[in-house]
């Protein structure tokens, strides 16, 4: 297809220029920057009409007699055609349109501009209009599928997308383009091609190749290339015919290839090498038409045409002789242009063709330099065929030359040989970003967004500089920063701000930090990275700074300056986060595959103790999506956001996972709508972030808002009320794990905002126990109930019981019993650690309690030898030593700074008075004997029959009788105000009995004129049956005055089954020495009815089992927390 380069015209001032044809191919158009759109006959028109259109015309189309221009008011104009007379606008944008093209029949304009919208109007009606959105930069180029049902766009944001024009969705979207900031910017124009008539691919130019895809099934199914194509195609153009398709390339480089077999069948280069930027077939397909950066048009004339076929034998037309090239041999012309450049070469032209002259056709194939051309084809250059005879199957006598044998294109020969992998492929490694900021592309971004502040950063023709604003201007004030070095990262905390810039040919990568924090006048220092070094990813924490760098190191230094710790990645960082003493890195642990990203993530934990805990293990992200945002909470639990939305954070108890709190896109209103994180708090639990209506980014003008979306961890049916609370349950424990953390790692934490969790996590319990009675899911309980703490293991059994389910509240005692049995042991390990931290403190128990500790059980024996207690005054004034004693805690004991829980006075009950009444003091017990949970004082209020029930019957098994509930009263508000200070209770009661060992064990004092009466006077059975009772109800209850104690101990008396109540009354009439021996096995033992089974016969077996089982029970529920 030899063909000859016209002298180029001048056509408007220096910018961007578009041509095209008119229907017929009489006219030439073109529009430039100058504002106008011209009107040519020919190329050789010296006068061409013009039509002043604006300021600039980026763009061009003509069809039907419809002249339709984008102009730089942002406007989509009309015009009539060849009059040139307005004719209305079709659409506007918010800016620039930056292409404009008909669909094939000339119904339809679209056209994409710099606002990131791509709009098809309809010309006839101009209010038939579709928009189409989902790109995130200024759209480069539009075209219309031929059979007016799909639409394909490209765009600076990298991708090319097809569209389905009725349904305005996206069909189908590649990432294929670099990424820029404005169509200025760009490397390539990309204009886009649709094939004409068989309408089979799309053409996508692709650096300095072109790809093919094929329609409806949207695979790529070859792609164009040649040896001599170094720099990026600008723009390709189907032939009228659908057969050929031309490139013109940013060096000026214009090249035609024949899809069918997959050749380039012609080249030709601009005369000044200038870039090419818009191309246009004649109708015929004999001529194209082109325009380049300058302002100049220019032509390609004798291309062959539209029905011309692959066999050569045809003539091309014949044309007079315009030169002397072909007076001179083709070997000669071979050697005469040895060394000269495609633009110097003269134009050849053949006078004849006949089917011997197959040699002689090869000549007009080759460049200047005589070296046989290498055309492109779908895998292997090696196998690209030469153009110089199209003929099928035609024997070429005498040319040993492989490259000039004609092969089918269905049938490339030999690639069979070379092994094909048909797995799945890898996906591209993500690039390094900075989390919180916006493409570095963009010439106005967000360079941070965090907790602390913003740093913009400008990068225009008017100025290159950096802005920092603070949310909280105490910490400081706002800076304004000139950008000379070109910082393209940057990370910002309440210490410093820390800014980076990669290398140059002349200048390393350089680290620069402004320590507004110091108290010294310099403030500000700046680090050199090593030469072939440069800075990927950045982050601040407190008091250091953590570098990640293109040699898959991590380097970090003090706030201060000073060079600390260098260490080794697995990969190639993507991102860095830092938070306090942690440091969470994100990188390429291994190749990804169909889409995936392959990431590993280490969390590193600084201070005095420096450890790794998370090592390396892969980070969960959604199918085929990349990361885009990483930090952590205000409170300091990482997490993370891919570009599917979700929302994932460390779950510390569970081994370090990851959990999905939250989904962003279900709050989404449309596929292209996106929400920027900015920041993840936890209490109050909230994730703040931007939405981006048709974008992912936001821009910096103006002051983009920040919106505050709810956390909901994805469990099943969280429509049912059952889903609801579970999804409440788990979500209020993942997000007060931090309170651990916190407090382990030195932390002081807000208690009360704690205990409140832990209340409202064991509500939560309850109501699900409760919801799972009601349903008879009696197994589902016990598991909830496992979840409980001690003190709402009573409630659920109280609930049990009167719902008349005794085998589950026979259940729930057993875990009561082992939570107990726990808790106990748990508090011995805490007390003898206690003791042996004591003994190595080089304390005595001397000086702490008033008592050695090898004297401990001599004392307990003299107690069982003394006599009734001399008297109250005696009492007070041991219990007020104690109670002195208690405050005396260890300075080396962990929680020795815990302060102490407030104890609520119970509600006393109402009733008839008691003739048992015994005079007191009426002074309530000096001080609790251990630490209770306020659900143990709810028992005044609330009637403990199935704890005391099953008490009574022992080992036979609780018969839990339901009691009608009494009216509430205000202390059952608080039932579960202080359930979540487990942990930190039992600390305290180790610090406590460690200090006071034998307080428990002694009998309470108020008991003692009970104790002299009972020699003197019959007992009754309740008077036996408290007795044995009493020390548990002291215990539950330790504020409660002597006659407090018998209306609570009447109450529990009561609810004893009618058999219980008859053998204790039958137990007392029985001989009187058994009480008193009861009594003072009970003083001997010390540690209350384990020691009962010492001595025992036949009706004392019966007590022993009852105050066993009694003692358990009251240890379960109102021991201790």
């Amino acid at each position: 297809m030899p063909c000859e380069r016209m002298p180029m015209r001048y056509g408007h001032s220096e910018g961007h220029t578009e041509v095209c044809f008119d229907d017929s191919g009489k006219f030439l158009v073109t529009c430039g920057n100058d504002g106008d759109v011209r009107i040519w006959e020919s190329l050789d028109d010296d006068d061409p009409k013009f039509i002043t259109v604006g300021e600039k015309v980026y763009s061009v189309a003509l069809k039907n007699g419809k002249l339709v221009t984008a102009s730089s008011n942002n406007t989509v104009q009309v015009h009539t055609f060849p009059d040139g007379d307005p004719d209305g606008i079709l659409t506007r944008f918010t800016t620039n349109a930056t292409h404009i093209t008909f669909n094939s029949s000339g119904t339809r304009v679209a056209a994409g501009s710099s606002d990131f919208m791509v709009k098809v109007v309809d010309v006839a009606d101009s209010s038939q209009q579709k928009t189409l959105r989902g790109h995130e930069a200024p759209v480069l180029s539009v075209t219309f599928d031929p059979k007016d049902e799909y639409l394909a766009s490209s765009s600076c944001d990298g991708s090319v997308v097809v569209w389905n024009i009725e349904e305005q969705s996206q069909v189908k979207s590649w990432n294929l383009l670099q990424k820029s900031s404005d169509i200025t910017n760009a490397t390539s124009l990309c204009r886009l091609s649709w094939q004409n008539q068989m309408a089979k691919f799309l053409a996508v130019p692709v650096d300095s190749k072109v790809h093919l895809y094929e329609r409806g099934s949207w695979d790529q199914v070859g792609t164009l290339s040649d040896d001599q194509l170094t720099q990026p195609i600008n723009v390709v153009s189907w032939s009228p015919c659908g057969r050929f398709l031309a490139a013109g390339c940013i060096g000026g480089l214009m090249t035609v290839w024949d899809v069918d077999n997959r050749l380039c069948v012609e080249r030709q280069k601009h005369e000044k090498g200038f870039t090419v930027c818009s191309l246009a077939w004649h109708p015929s397909g004999h001529q194209i038409a082109y325009t380049d950066t300058e302002g100049s048009l220019g032509l390609l004339d004798g291309l062959s045409s539209a029905s011309s076929t692959s066999n050569s034998t045809k003539a091309p037309i014949n044309k007079p002789v315009k030169n002397y090239d072909d007076l001179f041999d083709d070997d000669d012309d071979q050697l005469m242009d040895e060394g000269l450049s495609d633009t110097n070469t003269p134009v050849k032209k053949p006078t004849t063709t006949t089917a011997d002259e197959d040699d002689d056709d090869d000549d007009y194939l080759m460049p200047a330099t005589g070296r046989v051309r290498n055309r492109g084809t779908f895998l292997d250059d090696d196998n690209s065929m030469d153009t110089g005879s199209l003929r099928l199957g035609q024997d070429k006598d005498g040319d040993d030359d492989a490259s000039s044998a004609v092969v089918p294109a269905a049938a490339p020969p030999q690639i069979p040989l070379r092994p094909i992998y048909e797995g799945p492929l890898p996906t591209p490694p993500q690039k390094a970003f900075q989390p919180g900021s916006t493409p570095a592309h963009l010439t106005h971004r967000f360079m941070m967004w965090n907790s602390v502040g913003i740093i913009r950063g400008y990068n225009d023709e008017q100025d290159n500089a950096i802005d920092v604003e603070f949310h909280d201007t105490a910490v400081h004030h706002a800076m304004h920063l000139t950008n000379s070095l070109g910082h393209t990262m940057a990370d910002l905390s309440q210490e410093a701000v820390l800014l980076a810039c990669p290398s140059t040919e002349e200048l390393a990568s350089k680290l620069q930090c402004l320590h507004f924090s110091s108290w010294d006048t310099n403030k500000d220092w700046m680090v050199d990275l090593p030469p072939g070094e440069d800075v990927r990813a950045l982050c601040l924490g407190r008091g250091w700074a953590a570098v990640a760098t293109s040699s898959l190191m991590v380097r970090l230094f003090s706030v201060g300056g000073a060079q600390r710790e260098v260490f080794s990645l697995p990969g190639p960082v993507v991102c860095m986060s830092g938070h306090g003493e942690q440091l969470l890195i994100v990188y390429h642990r291994a190749a990804g595959f169909d889409g995936d990203q392959a990431l590993g993530v280490q969390l590193l934990q600084f201070g005095e103790r420096k450890r790794q805990v998370v090592h390396g293990e892969p980070l969960p992200l959604s199918p085929k999506a990349h990361l885009s945002w990483v930090g952590f909470t205000a409170e300091g639990t990482p997490c993370f956001v891919d570009s599917e939305g979700v929302v994932r954070m460390l779950n510390r108890s569970l081994g370090n996972t990851w959990t999905p709190v939250c989904n962003t896109r279900e709050t989404c209103k449309s596929k292209s709508d996106h929400y920027w994180v900015v920041g993840v708090h936890e209490n109050p639990q909230q994730l703040r972030c931007i939405p981006c209506k048709g974008s992912r980014y936001p821009p910096t003008l103006p002051r983009p808002a920040v919106a505050i979306l709810p956390f909901k961890i994805p469990l099943c049916q969280t429509t049912t009320e059952k889903g609801q609370m579970e999804e409440q349950f788990w979500r209020s424990v993942l997000f007060h794990n931090h309170y651990s953390f916190l407090s382990s790692s030195g932390y002081e934490i807000d208690e009360e905002a704690q205990n409140q969790s832990h209340k409202e996590q064991q509500e939560l319990l309850m109501k699900m126990f409760a919801l799972s009675c009601k349903l008879e899911r009696e197994f589902r309980c016990v598991e909830l109930a496992e979840l409980m703490t001690q003190n709402v293991v009573t409630l659920a059994i109280r609930y049990a019981s009167r719902s008349r389910r005794m085998a589950l509240a026979q259940r729930l005692s057993e875990i009561a019993l082992e939570k107990a049995s726990q808790s106990r042991e748990e508090e011995e390990e805490e007390e003898a650690e206690f003791n042996s931290v004591r003994q190595n403190s080089g304390f005595s128990r001397n000086e702490v309690t008033g008592r050695h500790h090898s004297n401990r059980h001599e004392e307990e024996e003299e107690d069982d030898e003394e006599e009734e207690p001399q008297g109250e005054d005696e009492e007070e004034e041991g219990q007020e030593t104690e109670t002195e004693t208690r405050k005396r805690l260890n300075p080396f004991a962990k929680d020795s700074s815990s302060p102490e829980r407030p104890s609520v006075k119970p509600v006393v009950k109402v009733g008839r008075s008691n003739p048992f009444k015994v005079p007191g003091s009426g002074k309530p017990s000096p001080g609790p004997a251990r630490v209770t949970n306020i659900l143990d004082n709810m028992s005044s209020s609330r009637k403990p029959g199935p704890l005391s029930g099953s008490a009574g019957k022992g080992s036979k098994g609780p018969v839990l009788k339901p009691l009608a509930p009494r009216p509430k009263t205000k202390t059952q508000s608080t039932l579960l105000q202080m359930s979540g200070s487990k942990s930190a209770d039992r600390k305290v009661n180790a610090e406590v009995n460690a200090k006071t060992p034998s307080q428990a064990d002694q009998p309470p004092p108020l008991a003692t004129p009970t104790e002299d009466s009972e020699n003197t006077r019959p007992k009754t059975g309740f008077q036996l049956w408290l007795e044995e009772n009493r020390k548990s109800i002291t215990a539950d209850c330790p504020d409660l005055e002597e006659t407090e104690v018998i209306k609570e101990a009447m109450g529990r008396f009561r609810t004893l089954t009618a058999e219980e109540r008859m053998s204790w009354t039958e137990r007392a009439k029985g001989p009187g020495g058994d009480a008193g021996d009861l009594k003072k096995r009970k003083r001997e033992g010390g540690d209350g009815a384990e020691n009962d089974v010492a001595e025992t016969d036949q009706n004392n077996a019966k007590k022993k089992k009852s105050v066993d089982a009694s003692s358990k029970l009251s240890a379960f529920a109102f021991n201790k927390n």
